[in-house]
């Protein structure tokens, strides 16, 4: 191992490096002291019998661990919270996976406005915008379309009352979705996506402004934190803004 240079602190790191198993932790804890200005003191745990034991003579359960001027800091959250970081609470309510699809959207808008010479903001695009959003969020519901219909039960008044709509639901949306997108099928499109908004929107607004309950939401499928009531309003209503839109314009052109 290379000298370390005299002019910068040392910090101890002991983490596991094995032919099947590098640890992630281990790894954003070295860049995060090297980013602090540490010379890094590498140390690998190369295998089950050598991590248990350093487990066992240091009284820890985990790894990686880090010490800084002999004084064990901990492990990677431990290592924010001495530097002042903030450290992310599993359970926490967030947001970020909902501001992820819609700017995802946007751009993904953008750029078909782009392919095909249309204007990058206007009419068009905010069609483009809703439809691509609704093909985000039920992909996000596919993933995992039995947590996310065991969450969709806590609310919605059709599946509580069809408890295959839970499943039959993102279907539904991806499709609306797919066709708006491509302006295909508006006889189908249209009642499709008033149906599932207007039923999602409705079932919302009882649940959460006259029942007061407090649930989360299943509109980024049945893993995220985010609570039920303005995000999947909006999601509801969006579908049924853009399925009048699209209806306004078929009847413009009869």
């Amino acid at each position: 191992m290379p000298a370390m240079p005299d002019d910068r602190p040392v910090a101890t790191l002991y983490r596991m490096v094995m032919p099947t198993h590098v640890c992630p932790f281990g790894l954003k804890a070295r860049a995060l002291l090297r980013r602090r200005g540490y010379a890094v003191d590498d140390h690998w745990l190369t295998s089950r019998a050598e991590t248990d034991a350093f487990k066992a003579k240091h009284d820890v359960k985990t790894t990686p661990q880090v010490f800084i001027d002999g004084v064990r800091i901990g492990g990677y959250d431990d290592l924010r919270r001495h530097f002042g970081l903030t450290v992310r609470d599993p359970n926490a309510t967030s947001y970020r996976p909902v501001l992820a699809v819609f700017a995802v959207a946007a751009l993904i808008a953008l750029a078909i406005n782009g392919l095909t010479a249309a204007p990058p903001i206007g009419l068009l695009g905010a069609e483009r915008f809703v439809a691509v959003t609704m093909m985000l969020l039920a992909m996000l519901k596919l993933q995992d379309v039995e947590r996310f219909a065991t969450m969709f039960l806590g609310y919605d008044l059709l599946a509580r009352r069809w408890v295959s709509y839970g499943y039959v639901y993102p279907l539904l949306e991806l499709g609306a979705g797919t066709l708006m997108l491509a302006r295909l099928w508006p006889w189908l499109s249209v009642p499709v996506a008033l149906a599932i908004g207007g039923i999602g929107a409705v079932s919302v607004v009882k649940a959460v402004y006259i029942d007061k309950r407090a649930l989360k939401c299943a509109c980024v499928g049945g893993s995220g934190n985010v609570p039920l009531g303005f995000v999947s309003l909006t999601e509801n209503v969006m579908m049924v803004a853009m399925a009048l839109w699209m209806a306004l314009g078929v009847a413009g052109t009869m």
